[in-house]
């Protein structure tokens, strides 16, 4: 059976000798390993793939004392258990049709259990895939009740992350806080940044060069949680505000389904503000 382990702890000698040690007593073979050690704040990242006949709660048992023994924070997952995924969005259709294909393919190591919008128009879609939808209208009066109603189908389901896939409504801190390190957003990035209605306008007013997207996790400070991955494409003077458009949509699928490839394969290890992505 397959495994992965991540851990982080302070850097110091013979980490690697211990995980090494504990897979060999474990009768366990590594498949693939690497690690980072950040220098600006002493810290060790390493994620180990690998195959053996422990059980996981016998491989749990047997590496607590060596977590204990260097002040790691680690989890063992089993390969085979894909995380339960809701995807969240609104009008634009774009990331969630990407999302349903590529995990559909088997290209994305997930499984997409609800799609919740505060519109009817994904309905269709997540229909057509036999996929539960729930539909979440919301206004200033209801969104504390809805968001209530959606952490009680995540708990109910089993959900272990969130995704928003071009979702434009604003998530409260107590939601935020209660999948910490569990919600992943996409949202489009210009030099320079441009916010508000229209983006795209705005960035063809002011000739931009570049167009981006960025995939981060969510935190109660809006887009300032840890990114995970971005991408960039260059645009002309001869684009329009359709071809901007365009090619925005292209890059936010990208990206986003990175990050979640990357999340879902626990290939992401925060770092306070940052990540550690092992691709």
């Amino acid at each position: 059976m397959d495994y992965i382990i991540t851990l982080s702890c302070p850097d110091k000698p013979g980490l690697v000798l211990a995980v090494s040690s504990w897979l060999v007593a474990n009768s366990c073979n590594i498949l693939d390993s690497d690690q980072f050690q950040d220098g600006s704040n002493n810290t060790f990242f390493m994620r180990v793939h690998f195959e053996g006949e422990a059980t996981l709660k016998a491989l749990e048992h047997s590496f607590e004392p060596v977590a204990a023994g260097k002040q790691m924070s680690w989890q063992i997952w089993p390969c085979s258990q894909k995380p339960k995924v809701l995807i969240m969005v609104s009008k634009q259709e774009h990331c969630l049709t990407d999302l349903l294909f590529r995990e559909k393919n088997g290209e994305l190591p997930i499984e997409i259990a609800l799609v919740a919008s505060n519109h009817l128009e994904a309905k269709p879609i997540a229909v057509a895939q036999n996929i539960d939808f729930r539909h979440l209208p919301i206004d200033p009066d209801s969104k504390a009740a809805q968001e209530k109603l959606l952490l009680e189908e995540i708990q109910r389901r089993g959900i272990n992350v969130v995704v928003l896939a071009r979702y434009m409504q604003i998530l409260s801190p107590e939601f935020c806080h209660a999948m910490a390190g569990k919600i992943i957003n996409i949202h489009h990035s210009f030099l320079p940044g441009f916010k508000g209605a229209k983006p795209y306008h705005q960035a063809f007013e002011h000739g931009v060069k570049l167009i981006g997207a960025t995939a981060h996790y969510v935190t109660a400070e809006l887009d300032e949680g840890p990114i995970i991955e971005q991408g960039i494409e260059r645009v002309g003077h001869r684009s329009t505000v359709a071809d901007l458009v365009n090619v925005g949509r292209d890059i936010e699928r990208i990206v986003l389904s990175k990050a979640v490839k990357y999340h879902a394969e626990h290939r992401v290890l925060l770092n306070g503000h940052r990540t550690v992505v092992f691709q």
